[in-house]
């Protein structure tokens, strides 16, 4: 697993959570804390199957619901990646590019400074953002 920011609190999240407007029901607290801490990139049949095995009663369209609410509140953002038909969530919302591992499948956040792009398009174009996908095979350390 690559690094991840310093694990939120369970009182954290649900600050985290009511400050979005969000009702920290047990079920969103639960989803919020694997996305936000311990999942990488994770799809919402990854969180299914994570769900499974700690709170069997949760449903995928809970996971799906919450997954919504998260993105729609600025929480989560929703990545399409090549390599697969589901929608992975990040909660790195801030500007970052994406490394794709083909070996591994593993998608790693690059900092935007590690990679150089020009996009001075012109007078004709105002770019309001860019997502990069960078696929390769990670060397190993």
């Amino acid at each position: 697993m690559q690094y991840r920011r310093d694990c939120l609190t369970s009182e954290q999240i649900e600050k985290l959570l009511r400050n979005a407007g969000i009702n920290p029901t047990a079920q969103r607290l639960a989803i919020c804390r694997h996305v936000l801490c311990e999942a990488d990139h994770p799809t919402a049949e990854d969180i299914k199957h994570w769900a499974d095995q700690n709170f069997p009663k949760l449903s995928l369209a809970t996971v799906y619901n919450t997954l919504r609410i998260l993105v729609e509140a600025g929480l989560l953002k929703e990545l399409k990646l090549p390599h697969s038909e589901s929608l992975h969530y990040d909660p790195n919302v801030g500007d970052h590019f994406h490394f794709l591992d083909v070996a591994s499948g593993e998608i790693v956040d690059l900092p935007i400074e590690r990679v150089r792009i020009d996009a001075d398009l012109g007078p004709d174009y105002q770019v309001q953002g860019m997502e990069v996908l960078i696929r390769g095979r990670r060397q190993p350390s």
